[in-house]
């Protein structure tokens, strides 16, 4: 018997601290994907598929609601679920490029959900030109974090074109997902009681945990670097590096590309490393490259990179650190980017303080939303862009009864100029890069220096 999911009605504090953010528009933390087939999907079969899933998955037929006072928002079931609502099915019109349904996807990306209703929404999209069909889906930050996103996917993809069953095999099987119900319903005094134990909690557990984290005197030398370890990365106060990507708003563009996934891995261990260190190469360097471009040379660029906290078993919605690090732009040469790149991921990733992550979430998410939304907008304007990297299946899928060809991710795009996110799948790796273009003027030449970046890191390393 396959282990059950266990659900929480109650918000980690993460996700508390992503639903209060929600109030400003630049800081939301939706993510969509937009999938590419090779012929129109079937809407009757997906949603068929969809109403298993609903029953399956309960955070996907809830809504948020906020608590009376103070104390974590929850997730109650939403008395008026409506199907239809989350799956449209549209038609591109005349003469239906892959240029519309980019511009759809980066337009659906940052329209702001009904927060009356449950968090997602997928569109069938139908009426482009060479035949072709499309798909777009979209989740809120708080349901799902890439990897949750993939696993929830599992609901809806097949192994084959015309298969009759869920990748989870039958519905009424034991392996249906089970919610915990902590906490019951709310009190005037748990209201108010709640976000003073929580704050007092985190605090006790965060300094604890810096000053000795293995409650051993011997430890003492690890704790003090673990309380230096999170002022690296939250008493970030410089600005972000780049005198071009300086605005802000909510206009988008969305660019897409491909590569072999098997070049990829060939080039990142000729080089000494892994895939994400050279797609972040790419990045780092199609971004310097723009800069270049437009006269301004410039050292270094910050970027905002999650780092994964899932472990074996783990079946939480989130599981993932914010992180920062600040990037070699200016190195042109390829290979030498890629070392210094990759010396600064390993550098981030080894911090004893990403561990503490989650009792500072803690302390967060009860400081007053005006507070709040300040220091968050403050610590975004630290940053210059973003990227992420989401694992998928190594095969070919389908949904509802057509092959996939692309399944390009984006990102949140929180406050940066761009987010670059990336999604193995198929024998590919897929990307979207999502633009703001008050920051980038130019969107076409950030997405043609990115190609050219990987082009030159593939060729440096021979394969």
């Amino acid at each position: 018997m396959a282990k059950r999911v266990r659900f929480d009605r109650r918000m980690s504090d993460h996700e508390a601290v992503m639903w209060a953010l929600e109030d400003d528009p630049v800081l939301r933390s939706s993510f969509a994907n937009v999938t590419i087939t090779d012929q129109p999907l079937v809407v009757d079969r997906l949603r068929a598929r969809m109403a298993i899933a609903v029953q399956r998955i309960p955070r996907l037929r809830q809504r948020v609601v906020e608590p009376p006072g103070y104390g974590s928002p929850r997730w109650d079931e939403d008395p008026l679920f409506d199907l239809d609502f989350h799956i449209r099915h549209i038609s591109l019109p005349a003469p239906g490029t892959e240029r519309q349904l980019l511009d759809l996807a980066a337009l659906v990306s940052t329209d702001p959900f009904d927060r009356a209703r449950p968090l997602w929404q997928f569109i069938v999209v139908d009426g482009l030109a060479d035949g072709r069909g499309a798909f777009i889906q979209k989740l809120h930050h708080t349901i799902a974090d890439g990897e949750a996103g993939v696993r929830l996917s599992a609901q809806f993809l097949d192994l084959e074109r015309d298969a009759v069953e869920s990748m989870f095999g039958d519905p009424g099987d034991d392996d249906d997902e089970e919610e915990v119900q902590r906490g019951g319903g709310f009190s005037a005094v748990d209201a108010l009681r709640r976000p003073f134990d929580l704050a007092r909690r985190a605090m006790v557990e965060t300094v604890v945990t810096v000053v000795n984290p293995l409650g051993t005197p011997a430890r003492a030398g690890e704790a003090i670097e673990a309380g230096r370890s999170v002022l690296r990365q939250v008493a970030v106060t410089d600005p972000a590096c780049s005198p071009l990507w300086t605005e802000r708003s909510l206009r988008r563009r969305l660019e897409i590309l491909s590569l072999p996934l098997d070049r990829v891995k060939e080039a990142a261990e000729r080089l000494g490393g892994k895939v994400n260190d050279l797609f972040v190469a790419g990045a780092v360097g199609a971004a310097g490259a723009y800069h270049r471009a437009r006269g301004v040379d410039i050292e270094y660029l910050r970027m905002a990179m999650p780092i994964s906290t899932r472990k074996a078993g783990d079946n939480g919605s989130n599981a993932f650190t914010p992180t920062r690090m600040l990037m070699p732009a200016g190195i042109a040469d390829p290979i030498e980017r890629f070392k210094a790149v990759r010396a600064t991921i390993t550098g981030v990733r080894s911090e004893p303080g990403l561990a503490i992550a989650p009792s500072l979430a803690g302390l967060l998410h009860n400081l007053p939303a005006p507070v709040l939304l300040k220091a968050a907008r403050h610590q975004v304007g630290t940053v210059d862009f973003t990227t992420s990297n989401v694992r998928g299946a190594p095969f070919e899928l389908y949904v509802a009864g057509a092959c996939i060809l692309g399944n390009h991710p984006l990102g949140p795009m929180a406050g940066t100029a761009f987010n670059l996110t990336t999604m193995s799948m198929g024998g590919r790796l897929d990307m979207g890069l999502l633009i703001d273009l008050a920051a980038v003027g130019d969107p076409e030449l950030l997405r043609d220096s990115l190609v050219a970046s990987f082009d030159d890191l593939l060729s440096a390393a021979g394969a």
